[in-house]
């Protein structure tokens, strides 16, 4: 399907869901959510194929698939949502094999990045990229989904009263059809923002928060000029708030230059 039929397709399923309601959801279809879910491989694991196995320095979890989605070892709950046991679920739901050793490990099985990282080349982490590498569309599709669930779950965590104002800007910025890739690129990114325990100083940093932080009112590029903005503002408080062992500056560049990406 030509690139800018999959996007109309995408603005009419905005307009669609726009006209049903609150409640409603975006529904993506395969090919819609794989365009879109190999801009978000590209930012996250640079669209190699190594990247797609990861464990950034200073984190207690692997980064694994497009979405660099967390899976923390045992013993490790720790603040961020875990989602890879939720895409392992997923993909065995679509029918497609599942290496045994995955389907049995209930945590992720290296302890340490230390671990992790002397293991790269095993022949357990290679069949686990070779299974990431052929579920490429199907991790799309599971990025897609958390955006179709994004926007009740947003609504039901606030008061009557400000639920209008972020579910506007929501459709703000899904009505221009590049602001579905931002939006869909970004909870997956840093989240809802509905979590408790993803804060810093009581302060979040997910979807929900760049959504009541963005300005104006105008569509189309002013939109997504609003929502990059707010992106890059609430990313920065985020690092200005984060504890100092972490040394979130350093990734606050790159933050910003993905943020950068949702304009037109």
């Amino acid at each position: 399907m030509p690139f800018r039929f999959i996007f109309l397709s995408l603005l009419l399923a905005v307009v669609s869901l726009h006209a049903q309601g609150p409640d409603s959801r975006l529904h993506l279809n395969q090919t819609q959510a794989l365009e879109i879910g190999k801009k978000i491989w590209k930012n996250e694991c640079g669209g190699t194929i190594p990247g797609l196995t990861s464990w950034n320095k200073g984190e207690s979890f692997a980064s694994l698939g497009i979405g660099h989605f967390i899976w923390y070892p045992k013993g490790q709950n720790g603040p961020f949502e875990e989602s890879f046991p939720e895409l392992l679920d997923f993909t065995s739901k679509q029918g497609v094999i599942v290496p045994p050793w995955l389907l049995k490990a209930k945590d992720c099985p290296w302890n340490t990045r230390q671990e992790f990282m002397a293991d790269f080349n095993s022949a357990r982490m290679l069949s686990l990229r070779a299974f990431l590498k052929d579920t490429i569309g199907i991790q799309a599709m599971f990025t897609a989904r958390r955006l179709e669930e994004a926007l009740p779950k947003m609504l039901q965590s606030l008061p009557t009263a400000q639920q209008a104002s972020v579910r506007g800007q929501f459709f703000r910025v899904a009505s221009v059809p590049h602001g579905v890739y931002a939006l869909m690129d970004y909870v997956n990114f840093k989240g809802e923002g509905v979590k408790t325990t993803e804060r810093y100083n009581g302060q979040g940093w997910g979807l929900l928060q760049v959504l009541e932080g963005m300005q104006g009112t105008a569509s189309g590029a002013p939109a997504l000029n609003a929502f990059a903005a707010s992106a890059a503002a609430v990313l920065t408080q985020r690092v200005e708030n984060s504890p100092p062992a972490r040394n979130e500056a350093r990734w606050l560049p790159g933050w910003t230059s993905r943020c950068n990406s949702y304009r037109l």
